[in-house]
């Protein structure tokens, strides 16, 4: 159904992989919280944290004081850090207080954070014995959005994993896409399926409680985000079949993971391409246009979000880029496989990170563009280096085909704007 040639000299699936366990330059997972709280129209995210934060959070989204966000933070003060207080009694009125002030709140997560988990406060009792308390109106779930051992998209990994136990049982042959993108990819995602006969299709997360998201036997799940590690082992622990595919990043990769889902639900080859062949097009015209200033340049990737290894597919396969080093802070063969496949053979694949270590390759190499958190990019441009911002992959809509020409920009403009700064500077 979609003609995926290997590369030449095989791909990097079985490929030496570096493991760093060092010191890590990453957001925490309470970051997820931005694009979570937009998602999820009818759930609020309760922090049990500091002040800090607090801060992180009011700073990163951007909320206005006089705006109503779907989050919050219950903040821990130092009678509770010297466990002179009864932090689950001092909850549960916060947690009250909340949903009496916001009735339309169905679904509350209490976010565990760096704080909360030193002095050991248990959310997940906590969040059984609010949903005694506040159930049938409020289902309360816990996670952990704590940055000491994860990076930071993983706070969304761990909010839906928190999500899947509590799923109801179906028997029913339902196709479930997981992961959580901006509504209007999202519409593009299911419209595509739609057009194909595809029907019964459930998301997690759901826009909303009541559009009942099941889970069975007869249960299969696509991937739309490559940081879901401990989503996917939940959902096959639920007895759920994972449909293994590259993700839906470019025209090829957007093509692949949709054609894995039609091969599974039985569309024609003739149906596919008709649905298909339109924005496929579309999608190869805007990466062609978008894409001439990265033509032959090399590209180094630090790990920050996991969206590493679908990202230097799409590059170097699409893009005409060069991978020196594809760093990823984890690596999940049956989630990152796929792509791994299509990843030819020659960059430096490594998990984990030693940040001095790999500071030291970066200087190294010297890639056209480096890819890279927020801490390091303004040293790093300060020697000389090109450099993206990780997080801004994640906070902008990049899958699928409507997107693909945006992507191929988003990775253009730094490449862009370093040559015009030089030849301001030569003039």
């Amino acid at each position: 159904m979609n003609d995926l040639s290997p590369p030449q000299g095989g791909g990097c699936r079985n490929a030496p992989v570096l493991k760093e366990r060092g010191q890590r330059e990453v957001f925490c997972g309470l970051t997820g919280i931005i694009w979570l709280h937009r998602k999820m129209q009818d759930a609020f995210f309760l922090v049990v944290g500091s002040r800090t934060c607090a801060h992180l959070l009011q700073s990163a989204a951007g909320v206005m004081i006089f705006a109503e966000p779907r989050f919050g933070t219950a903040i821990l003060e130092e009678t509770d850090l010297a466990g002179m207080a009864d932090a689950h009694k001092e909850l549960d009125r916060e947690v009250a207080r909340l949903l009496a002030r916001r009735p339309d709140i169905r679904q509350l997560f209490l976010v565990g954070s760096c704080p909360s988990e030193v002095i050991k406060i248990d959310l997940a009792r906590a969040a059984e014995r609010l949903t005694q308390i506040h159930a049938p109106h409020v289902r309360v779930l816990n996670y952990s959005g704590s940055g000491i051992e994860t990076t930071f998209t993983q706070g969304e990994d761990a909010c839906l994993a928190s999500m899947v136990p509590v799923l109801k049982d179906t028997q029913a042959r339902e196709l479930m896409l997981v992961g959580a993108l901006p509504d209007v990819v999202e519409d593009q995602m299911v419209s595509l399926l739609s057009a194909m006969g595809v029907d019964n299709i459930r998301l997690l997360p759901a826009r909303r409680i009541d559009d009942t998201t099941a889970i069975g036997p007869n249960t299969v799940f696509a991937l739309t985000q490559p940081f879901l590690g401990d989503t996917h082992a939940e959902l096959v622990r639920r007895g759920a079949r994972h449909i293994a595919a590259p993700f839906p990043l470019g025209e090829e990769g957007t093509t692949a993971w949709l054609a894995a889902i039609a091969q599974e639900f039985g569309v024609s080859k003739e149906t596919f391409d008709t649905v298909t062949a339109a924005p496929r097009a579309r999608a190869r015209k805007a990466i062609a246009q978008a894409s001439e200033a990265l033509q032959g340049k090399s590209i180094f990737f630090f790990p920050d979000s996991q969206l590493e290894i679908p990202l230097a597919r799409f590059l170097t396969r699409e893009c005409g880029m060069t991978a020196l080093e594809v760093g990823s802070p984890y690596i999940h063969d049956a989630v990152h496989g796929p792509d791994l496949d299509l990843l030819a053979a020659g960059p430096q694949i490594s998990e984990g990170q030693d940040v001095d270590l790999q500071l030291d390759r970066a200087r190294a190499a010297r890639a056209d563009l480096t890819v890279c958190g927020l801490g390091l990019a303004n040293p790093l441009e300060a020697e000389g280096l090109t450099t993206k911002w990780a997080i801004e992959l994640v906070f902008t809509p990049i899958h699928f085909y409507e997107q693909a020409g945006d992507l191929a920009s988003l990775f253009a403009r730094p490449i862009r704007r370093k040559a015009a700064l030089r030849l301001e500077a030569a003039e």
